[in-house]
């Protein structure tokens, strides 16, 4: 089994520096496709509905076909960079042992990125609005049918469905942020615990396993409630084990740059548990069980106790806008609920009871400014002033 600690600290110095922060293009990983090694094989497999090139990048010569796409959904591009610091670790690494069994073991397809317009417009829906992963089964879209033909025609052992999720999923008692979640999809109506949907399970209890050395409490199991519209579902009812990653939000980091080093462990201890299942007839599905389902239990801040003209002493949700401006994200709060918000937790909180916010410990924040604009007149302003690490 690897090192995943010296991993870390491996993609602390070696992560593909090229991509940075949320907003990721073809524009920014192109070059980067560009220029891959004699170790990878570029071919575009279509176009996306504004003529944007959709490509695959393959390696390794094994018999084990792994095949796994991310921002199908354009906004949720952490995997893609995840991705791209996993070609490069293969690429500097090749000659060691262990990175040359996983050569020989396996041929590597991935597409780095399926949905380029909604990537370009940052959007989850393609150019044509419709959501890729709620049209596995008409196809309407070419970006569908090139998933699909690609499926089709590569006949993978194994998918990975490469995600992120919203900043408002939360895990466990009391909650955590979800930092990563997991799913094995279900294959049909009533759920039922088949032999693909087990291995997806074993995949995911050794992931959950080699996570919770760096963020204990913080893995999440997504609700597998079944939708055949959804491509992964799809690929379990055709009985392909398949996994479904989501990259979450870890404290103070809206770039998700943290998120992302979870998620370049996470690919490479696929492939080792996939060797590990080699050997198992019935692959067990207990422990993934025991992984608890996340929940939306988050907003971005909460600020406690404030007394509002006409409602009185309440609590005041604010949940960040994800706005493109030119080629800058901008995260722009804004009010998302008013109530006693007991059943929900800040990843930011502010009490003015107490005038002490519970901030997480390597996020900074000043409060003023939003103080005083909630009180300014006992008016209730729409938007907030806020000065906040890697936010505004």
């Amino acid at each position: 089994m690897m090192n995943y600690s010296a991993l870390k600290d491996w993609h602390n110095s070696h992560k593909e520096s090229a991509l940075i922060g949320r907003y990721i293009t073809l524009h920014n990983i192109q070059p980067l496709i560009d220029k891959l090694s004699g170790l990878f094989s570029v071919a575009v497999l279509g176009y996306s509905v504004e003529n944007r090139p959709i490509s695959k990048v393959t390696f390794g010569t094994g018999p084990i076909n792994i095949l796994g796409w991310s921002q199908m959904h354009g906004n949720e591009s952490t995997t893609t960079k995840a991705l791209f610091d996993l070609f490069h670790w293969f690429d500097s690494n090749k000659e060691e042992s262990t990175v040359n069994r996983l050569l020989t073991e396996f041929t590597f397809t991935m597409v780095p990125m399926l949905n380029p317009d909604g990537a370009e417009a940052y959007t989850r829906i393609n150019a044509n609005k419709v959501d890729l992963n709620r049209d596995a089964q008409d196809c309407t879209q070419p970006e569908s049918l090139i998933l699909k033909e690609l499926y089709t025609s590569l006949k993978p052992d194994y998918c990975l469905n490469l995600h992120g999720q919203r900043t408002i999923f939360g895990v466990g008692k009391p909650p955590k942020s979800a930092i990563v979640s997991f799913l094995s999809p279900s294959q049909d109506a009533l759920r039922t615990v088949t032999h693909s949907r087990k291995k997806g399970m074993a995949i995911i209890s050794d992931l959950n396993e080699m996570l919770q050395e760096f963020i204990p409490d913080s893995v999440g199991r997504y609700d597998d409630g079944f939708n055949i519209n959804c491509v992964g579902d799809t690929l379990q009812h055709k009985n392909i084990p398949t996994i479904l990653f989501e990259a979450g939000h870890f404290p103070g980091d809206y770039d998700r740059e943290t998120t992302r080093v979870f998620m370049f462990l996470s690919l490479i201890r696929v492939f080792e548990s996939v060797l590990l299942l080699k050997s198992e007839e019935t692959p067990s599905s207990n422990s993934y069980f025991s992984i608890p389902e996340n929940k939306k239990c988050f907003f971005d801040y909460i600020i406690r106790n404030i007394d509002l003209p006409e409602i009185g002493v309440t609590d005041i949700a604010i949940q960040f806008e994800e706005k493109l401006v030119g080629d800058q994200l901008n995260f722009i709060p804004k009010i998302a609920q008013i109530a006693e918000l007991v059943d929900f937790i800040g990843h930011l909180e502010i009490d003015l009871a107490s005038k002490k916010p519970r901030v997480p410990a390597d996020f900074s924040f000043e409060i003023g400014n939003i103080i005083e604009e909630i009180q300014v007149n006992g008016k209730l302003p729409t938007t907030f002033s806020v000065k906040s690490n890697n936010i505004l």
